[in-house]
């Protein structure tokens, strides 16, 4: 099945960071195929995506047990610039030489809750490499293999994660407090309190605070839910990455605080998932001053 997506588009560019840090088994980028599964009503369904095109014709060539299930969901694989990005790039020579550099970086969507709040609590306070070594643990030891022409991919069901006993999933060395975490948000996505329809119709600030109460869930792994997730113009200030990016591209430092960051970048406006992604991507490939 053929996917067009919106240009413009970089689709190698955009998923460097699956590969970058290593091969978790939920978002598995080879540099020409994506694999991913996604839950469609009451189950799971694998795909693996093939890049075509280019940046201009940007698609995907899809693989599936049950192709129209996923056509949606990877469509929408990307979170394209909005209108205002192309303004942006005139105002600001930072974004626009980096624009020209990477043309066609966009921010990748997680549209799954429960995988997005997984990776966030995975890359609290470590490396991304870590980070992506216990995810995959966490995949082999309670996720669901899904095959699509020789290449496997796995899904994380909250309620098989739910009902698992936290020590078991700190003996894959987890902390104790990431593992008490990953059965929290579980439990909360069983129970309703974190469920992504509802989230869709809040305000930013009301999806914040709904996640953050859950139990090791916070603020800037909510507001990483509110870009990748919803696909809102949220700047994930609090991030390491993020600060560490706007830091070298606007602030002469590696270690700005969170509030310099939103001052920073306050002029991104609704192109700030983009702008954020960019940098990121940046950031990287060390293109960045004094990265």
């Amino acid at each position: 099945m053929h996917v067009a997506l919106q240009p413009p588009l970089d689709i190698n560019s955009s998923l460097q960071l699956f590969q970058r840090s290593g091969d978790d088994l939920l978002d598995r980028w080879d540099g020409s195929r994506l694999a991913r599964a996604v839950p469609v009503d009451d189950h799971w369904v694998p795909f693996v995506a093939h890049a075509r095109g280019s940046p201009s014709e940007p698609a995907f060539l899809v693989e599936s047990p049950d192709p129209a299930a996923v056509a949606e969901t990877v469509a929408n694989t990307f979170v394209p610039p909005p209108p205002e990005y192309a303004v942006l790039l005139h105002t600001d020579p930072v974004l626009r030489r980096l624009d020209e550099k990477f043309r066609g970086i966009c921010q990748i969507r997680q549209l799954d809750l429960f995988t997005a709040l997984i990776r966030c609590i995975s890359a609290q306070q470590v490396n991304l490499r870590w980070a992506v070594i216990t995810r995959r643990r966490l995949a082999e030891a309670f996720g669901t293999p899904h095959e699509v022409n020789g290449t496997t991919v796995y899904s994380l069901d909250p309620h098989r994660l739910a009902a698992v006993d936290p020590a078991d999933i700190r003996a894959l060395q987890f902390t104790t407090s990431k593992a008490v975490s990953i059965v929290a948000v579980a439990r909360a996505i069983v129970d309703g309190h974190a469920n992504l329809d509802e989230l869709r119709q809040l305000s930013d600030d009301e999806v914040i605070a709904r996640l953050v109460s859950i139990r090791g869930i916070g603020r800037w792994s909510a507001e990483w839910v509110l870009a990748r997730t919803l696909g809102r113009a949220v700047v994930v200030a609090g991030d390491l990455g993020v600060r560490k990016a706007v830091g070298l591209a606007y602030l002469g430092t590696t270690h700005p605080s969170e509030a310099d960051v939103r001052r920073a970048t306050a002029h991104w406006g609704s192109a700030a998932g983009t702008a954020q992604a960019l940098l990121l991507h940046a950031l990287g490939e060390h293109a960045l001053p004094g990265a």
